[in-house]
């Protein structure tokens, strides 16, 4: 038997297709990875290529570890000149070889994003630059971009025309790059670049890497960008054997500067270009496929294909709407314990999928409660995050000054210029007199040798003591709110505009949002609400360790972290408008950026295997706000028939994130619903023997259009109907008010 009978038409026909490019649409779950490694052992075994000739680029180490293991196991000791690798790893190997042709030395050192950072402080300081106007972290995100695009300093300052920031900015990156050079260092978009620009400039060292890789093989080429498109372009020219493997329906990192138009575009820079689609999924079951179809099919910008798998129908998909967050969470993870109880499945096989970071935090609490063990992949712990750990240490300082370490974080944030020979010498005070290091910076002026930094020493212990002070009188919200306003860590992090600072901001509203929660639960149990308690209470959250990557855990990760991965069990949170797709989305004038909101729900859809539970709440906070979502339109684009409803919104109580008023209109009709006839006095409605509808049937509102009825229960007065709107989503209503008319 062959190694290439296990493959399906589609996957063989691109196997054997050698020569000549090729573009494989490989769909989700639909084994591209399988297809690569076959295809490389049939170019050594039945055709006769050398490994030496061929060259195989991921994005991971991780994918190129995975892929080099498939290689060997197919071709054992004939496939070890095969090159594997990433991008960036290909381009050092270049590098390190013909550097020299640009002016560096070989010996070159490569930049991460820590000495970028203290490249980029250098280069401010030097320009005169004002960085609280240009923010380093901003200026780096921009001459990246610029990397990506293969703009150079020059051009970037010609494209800005009169635009003096971007003239600014043009002149931070030729300086950055002149340093760069002078240290005879690289950064990691340099990689890329000065290997395009060593074959743009030296004729003979693109020739011999041409001689060289005769058959060239992408993987994800949906997420390459223009240099890494040039890059591969310059390589294949020569012999035109270029497959690259990718679906364009998970371009999802525009935001890293990854440009769909390389695939969308593919047949028109080769006209040439062979295209097979691989369609069969091995992953899902087919309802999960056939909503992720439907989801999909809504973009404009796609290659056009359709998802289908042999695999049983399996459970229509799960949707549950919740009052609040705080209940969804609750559900979800009581749920996953549900699973887990039964022998349905093991945590491992459960994975919580959120649009960003900052909806972590509902789920991390309820897992540590539920004393289930939990993981965050492409995060940390919500309370580790820097951001929270900096606004904390400043909550613990208000509350206890004798708390050193938090004392000693908070020092310099924001930076006040305190040096860490100063900071040396006051600790060694306070351990000579055997006080607390606040206290030590309380008397400075006794400190030996304390010099010029007295004053901004003093600074800060003014600072610290007005809070104290504001602290008796202020809520726990009030006084977190008081210290980012003071401190101006928002404002700084908006000046970055950055993904990573808009992502931590968001991270502090869910913060904010947090000591809400706090208050109103402290309410609801009639205690009070103090600094004291919620720092008590964060820390028997922050300090449980409850992540061992030998043991069963749950994942919980963004959608970002989850592509390429798979579960049996997948819980999409928060599917709303304005969380998902989000509200800068939705509010943006290029439809492209919600085209690609819908890629990401697309790649979250096909995560899972067997089971799909999409969740979202009707009221949510915000930065300590209660907002009012719709279901999120991702979701009423799955055809009704998919999707099983079950019981949705859960009867308002009492909760972390709201304690509802017992006056409440809702609750006043619900006691009245509930009364006999002679206890209502101001509520009268006339009760029907027998409504002409049931659960399940079809019924239509003069309001809210056509729905299906969910539920209905027998009261004192009336019938309480629940029914599930097409338009507006679930609505409980009493029938004689309703006149809901059966279709």
């Amino acid at each position: 038997m062959s190694i290439y009978d296990t493959l399906n038409p589609p996957q063989q026909e691109a196997v054997f297709h050698t020569e000549g490019p090729l573009l494989i649409l490989a769909g989700a779950g639909s084994g591209k990875t399988r297809v690569l490694t076959h295809r490389i052992a049939h170019l050594i075994a039945d055709k006769g290529v050398n490994p030496f000739n061929i060259l195989a680029i991921t994005f991971t180490n991780k994918a190129a570890q995975e892929m080099r293991e498939r290689v060997d196991k197919l071709t054992g000791a004939d496939g070890m000149s095969v090159w594997v690798a990433t991008f960036h790893s290909t381009c050092v190997r270049i590098l390190r070889r013909y550097i020299d042709r640009l002016g560096y030395d070989n010996r070159f050192t490569i930049y991460d994003s820590d000495d970028q950072k203290t490249l980029m402080k250098e280069i401010c300081r030097k320009l005169n630059i004002d960085t609280k106007k240009y923010k380093e972290r901003s200026l780096l995100a921009q001459i990246s971009h610029a990397k990506d695009e293969m703009i150079t300093p020059d051009e970037m300052e010609m494209n800005a025309g009169g635009d003096f920031n971007q003239k600014k900015v043009a002149q931070v990156y030729r300086e950055y790059q002149a340093a760069l050079k002078s240290n005879n260092a690289l950064d990691f978009d340099d990689l890329l670049v000065k290997t395009v620009e060593l074959f743009q400039n030296c004729g003979d060292v693109l020739e011999s890497y041409q001689e060289k890789f005769r058959y060239i093989m992408v993987d994800e080429y949906q997420d390459t960008n223009t240099v890494q498109f040039k890059f591969v372009s310059l390589l294949a020219a020569r012999y035109g054997n270029l497959c690259v493997v990718g679906d364009d329906d998970q371009s999802i990192y525009k935001f890293r500067g990854a440009n769909i138009g390389n695939i969308l575009g593919f047949e028109r820079v080769f006209p040439d270009a062979k295209v097979i689609r691989l369609e069969q999924n091995y992953r899902s079951t087919k309802n999960i496929l056939n909503a992720a179809n439907e989801v999909i099919a809504n973009n404009a910008a796609r290659k056009e294909k359709r998802l289908w798998t042999e695999n049983p129908e399996g459970e229509k998909l799960h949707f549950r709407q919740f009052m609040n967050g705080f209940e969804e969470a609750e559900y979800v993870i009581g749920d996953i314990a549900k699973k887990k109880r039964e022998h349905l499945a093991d945590y491992r096989e459960c994975a919580i999928l959120y649009r960003t970071n900052a909806q972590s935090r509902l789920f991390e609490e309820k897992c540590l409660k539920a004393n289930i063990p939990y993981k965050i992949v492409g995060g940390i712990n919500f309370y580790a995050r820097k951001e929270i750990k900096d606004l904390l240490c400043y909550l613990k300082t208000i509350d206890n000054s004798a708390d050193d370490l938090a004392v000693r974080r908070i020092l310099n944030v924001p930076k006040r210029g305190i040096g860490a020979t100063t900071v040396g010498r006051v600790q060694d005070y306070a351990d000579y007199m055997n006080v607390s290091f606040y206290d030590a910076l309380r008397v400075a002026e006794e400190v030996p040798s304390i010099g010029r930094s007295l004053n901004k020493i003093e600074g800060f212990v003014t600072f610290i003591q007005s809070l104290k002070s504001k602290a008796q009188a202020y809520s726990v919200t009030e006084i977190l709110e008081e210290v980012i306003d003071l401190t101006g860590y928002v404002d700084e992090l908006k000046a970055e505009d950055t993904e990573e600072s808009r992502a931590r901001i968001e991270n502090i509203d869910e913060l904010i949002s947090k000591t809400v929660s706090y208050e109103e639960a402290m309410k609801a149990e009639g205690r009070e609400a103090t600094l004291s308690g919620f720092l008590e209470e964060i820390a028997l959250i922050a300090d449980i360790d409850t992540v061992d990557p030998d043991q069963d855990y749950v994942l919980l990760m963004t959608l970002h972290s989850a592509k390429g991965l798979e579960f049996p069990y997948v819980y999409l949170a928060g599917m709303e408008d304005g969380m998902f797709p989000s509200s800068m989305c939705i509010f943006s004038d290029d439809p492209t950026d919600m085209e690609e909101e819908r890629r990401l729900c697309y790649v979250g859809i096909t995560r899972a295997m067997k089971e799909l539970t999409l969740t979202s709440a009707r009221q949510r906070l915000v930065r300590g706000e209660t907002q009012y979502n719709k279901v999120s339109r991702f979701v009423r684009e799955i055809p009704r028939e998919l999707v099983e409803l079950g019981t949705t919104i859960q009867e308002h109580k009492p909760s972390m994130q709201e304690t509802p008023s017992p006056k409440n209109s809702y609750m006043q009709m619900r006691q009245t619903f509930r009364a006999k006839p002679f206890e209502a006095q101001n509520f009268k409605v006339t009760k029907a023997a027998s409504l002409d509808y049931g659960v399940g049937d079809t019924v239509r509102h003069i309001k809210f259009g056509v729905g299906i009825v969910r539920d209905i229960v027998e009261g004192g007065r009336d019938y309480e109907v629940t029914v599930d709107f097409d338009k507006v989503g679930v609505k409980k209503m009493f029938a004689g008010f309703a006149k809901l008319k059966k279709i």
